[in-house]
C-alpha cells in the first residue's frame, strides 16, 4: 500500500518556501494568541486598535492572517497591554519523531 501524503517538518510556513519561516511561525503563534484572548474578553477590533495604538484595519489584517508589517517585539508588545506575562526559554530539545537534537528558543506566554 503507498502512501499518498508527504510528512511534513514542525513548520509549514517552511514546508511552502516561505521566506523566513521560523519568524513567520512565531508571529502566526502569536496572532492566535492575540485573536483567542481578543474573542474571549469580547473585544471589539476598534477597541483592541486603541489599546495596541494603532488602527483598526491594521487589526483586522493581523487577525487575517497579514501581520507582516508586526514585528515580533511588537506583537509582544500588544500581549503585554492584554495583560499577560510573557517570557522566553532557550535551550536543546529532541524531536519527538526521531534522536536529531535542535536548538530552541521559545517564547511564553501566560495570564
Amino acid at each position: 500500500m503507498s502512501k499518498n501524503y508527504e510528512v511534513g517538518s514542525h513548520n509549514v510556513f517552511e514546508d511552502i518556501g516561505v521566506p523566513n519561516a521560523a519568524e513567520h511561525l512565531v508571529k502566526a503563534q502569536l496572532v492566535f494568541k492575540i485573536d483567542s484572548i481578543m474573542k474571549k474578553r469580547r473585544m471589539k477590533q476598534t477597541e483592541a486598535a486603541v489599546l495596541f495604538e494603532v488602527r483598526q484595519p491594521d487589526i483586522s489584517k493581523m487577525l487575517c492572517g497579514e501581520f507582516r508589517q508586526f514585528s515580533v517585539e511588537r506583537l509582544l508588545r500588544f500581549l503585554v497591554k492584554l495583560d499577560l506575562e510573557v517570557g522566553a526559554e532557550v535551550g536543546w530539545y529532541r524531536w519527538a519523531f526521531g534522536a536529531r537534537m535542535s536548538f530552541l528558543a521559545a517564547l511564553r506566554v501566560s495570564g
